[in-house]
């Protein structure tokens, strides 16, 4: 495309055919509002329904106002974003939104970091002219183990529907009803838990309101810590420690692990674990199941199932579950870190300090809502009681420690407790996207080849595309691996898999974009992509400064083998590591692409 030359506010440039009104002024740095428009270019998304009609301009030669975001710049268009009838037009239209909005923001979960809060303070409003006369849509509360949806808040933005639908191809949430009465809800407003959702909260991460939140449980938490009768142990998430110091005002990609430990022992909690733990004894045991696999399949077995699939992201579980409920013998069976560190602090580390797991509750801090939901999940109880009893989000803990009067900023830096707060590098890569199967490689390379891998970082294994793919020589043993984030990009592959089309060994699979640092648990990044790749950066740096990087040279991990499960795959190790998967007939449409 070639360059046109155009106006903005007085202001003359020349910009790429095809830029919208919305882009060409931000590319000169005035900021126009609006609270529909969504772009993420590392995912070749963009939300632009032109619904909000924040974005209007003037543009001359049309009578009417133009919504910048959808409206596309032609050779000597002149446009003018700031006058009085802009003004006037932007504020009236604010006023109809929040006319049909509820008025409860002092306790409202978006309250500070709603979108549209700070659009009504930008614009100025601060009354509704004739709002008595207006009779607020209502809709009922939907609860679901992760999400909460508080339709009174929808303000149409659709930004939750192209995240669904576009990116992560579920198919969960559509706009429905026209005027006052539109809304993005479930189809035939069902429940969210009886549709196609995966809880990954991607939803919840760009709702500029708050129409979508997670289901908050630190009044729970602070309900165990206080119970003088409950051993209260918490593990943290790998992406949790890349993100969690932006809600503290720091800048995107600063490590707080030692301030977040510091900071959970401040506010109570009896022991402070990693859950990077847990994630190395997930490679032990992924590990060998993709090396039995692979054994099998070279021994001329035709019916060993490859490649096999990464099964920590308990969204991406939710997806094939529903989605894909002829595939379930694909997936390794080995439970996500979480599960297994839940699962091992109430048997192994109970054991330790000779107490019932009854007495002990297991709290996780976690960058997704799917690991509430996960945490729920009936195979991970005995007799009941939950492996892991509460689940809160990176958000979460951040109120939290606000409400306890903590700075994270201003704590010093302290170490996990043990023995089950040691990992290695392998486990902190875990939260980016392509983590999950480096680990495992730098595991499974050494116990395929005995030999010693020395330079462990498999730079073929990282970034940002959608789908990628590499082949690892094993010692003369050509590995093929894939890598997707996004729920889209995983259906593709799972469909070659399910065409025969597949090549693939193994493959690792987030459905978050980006992995984990882009959890709809973390703090919001607006779609700035900037932010997730600082993010990844910031676990890779830690990864490198691990004396250990390798998950089977734990000192950790060899004992609580030693001492406790016996081997990788031992029957013990099985029956307290590993899962079954179940097929979900859920309701509402399942999107296939052409």
């Amino acid at each position: 495309m070639g360059k046109i030359n155009i106006t903005i506010d007085n202001r003359e440039l020349q910009v790429e055919e095809g830029t919208t009104i919305l882009e060409a002024a931000k590319g000169i740095g005035i900021d126009i509002p609006t609270l529909c428009h969504m772009k993420l270019d590392d995912l070749d998304v963009e939300n632009k329904p032109a619904g909000c009609r924040l974005c209007v301009v003037e543009v001359e030669g049309r009578r009417n106002l133009a919504p910048s975001c959808a409206t596309d710049v032609y050779e000597g268009l002149k446009v003018r974003s700031n006058t009085m009838r802009v003004v006037n037009a932007r504020r009236t239209v604010m006023e109809f939104i929040l006319s049909d909005h509820p008025k409860d923001c002092l306790i409202c979960p978006k309250n500070m970091e709603c979108d549209l809060q700070d659009m009504a303070a930008r614009l100025g409003v601060r009354e509704i002219p004739n709002h008595e006369n207006c009779e607020m849509s209502t809709y009922r509360l939907d609860t679901s183990p992760s999400i909460v949806r508080n339709m009174d808040k929808c303000i149409m933005c659709r930004k939750c529907e192209t995240m669904c639908n576009d990116v992560q191809t579920v198919g969960a949430l559509h706009a429905v009803g026209r005027g006052f009465e539109a809304v993005v809800s479930t189809p035939f407003h069902m429940d969210l838990d009886d549709t196609t959702c995966t809880y990954c909260g991607q939803c919840v991460a760009v709702c500029p309101t708050a129409a979508l939140t997670e289901v908050n449980h630190t009044n729970k938490v602070i309900r165990a810590i206080a119970d003088p009768t409950k051993t209260v142990v918490v593990q943290t998430a790998p992406a949790v420690r890349a993100a969690l110091g932006e809600d503290f005002g720091m800048e995107p990609g600063n490590l707080v692990t030692g301030q977040m430990v510091a900071g959970l022992r401040s506010l109570g909690f009896d022991y402070v674990f990693d859950t990077d733990f847990g994630a190395d004894v997930t490679i032990m045991e992924e590990g060998t199941e993709l090396l039995n696999r692979l054994g099998k399949h070279l021994a001329g077995d035709k019916d060993v199932k490859l490649p096999i699939l990464t099964s920590c992201c308990p969204g991406w579980v939710n997806f094939f579950e529903s989605q894909f409920p002829d595939m379930l013998d694909i997936p390794s069976t080995a439970r996500s870190p979480q599960q297994i560190f839940g699962s091992l602090a109430k048997t192994y580390f109970a054991d330790i300090l000779k107490i019932k797991r009854e007495d002990m509750v297991v709290v996780s801090i976690m960058p997704c809502l799917a690991k509430k939901y996960e945490a729920q999940r009936d195979e991970f109880k005995v007799d009941g009681n939950p492996d892991v009893d509460l689940s809160i989000t990176t958000r979460e803990l951040a109120h939290l420690m606000k409400q306890a009067n903590l700075n994270l900023v201003n704590l010093p830096e302290e170490d996990f407790d043990q023995p089950m707060g040691e990992s290695t590098g392998a486990g902190v890569i875990f939260g980016t996207t392509g983590g999950v199967i480096e680990a495992a490689t730098r595991t499974a390379y050494e116990m395929h080849t005995k030999k010693e891998l020395v330079d462990v970082e498999f730079h073929q294994l990282r970034g940002f595309e959608g789908i990628r793919e590499a082949t690892v020589d094993f010692d003369g043993l050509d590995i093929k691996i894939g890598i997707a984030h996004g729920l889209g990009n995983a259906r593709k592959l799972l469909e070659d898999i399910r065409d025969g089309k597949s090549e693939f060994h193994a493959i690792e699979v987030m459905a978050c974009p980006g992995g984990c640092i882009g959890g709809g648990g973390q703090p919001y990044h607006h779609g700035d992509s900037s932010i997730l790749k600082k993010r990844a950066s910031a676990l890779y740096r830690e990864d490198a400064g691990k004396k250990k990087r390798k998950s089977h040279e734990s000192p950790a991990v060899i004992k609580v083998y030693e001492e406790f499960l016996g081997a990788p795959m031992s029957e013990k190790a099985h029956h307290l590591l590993h899962t079954s998967y179940f097929g979900k007939k859920k309701s509402g449409p399942q999107i296939v692409e052409d």
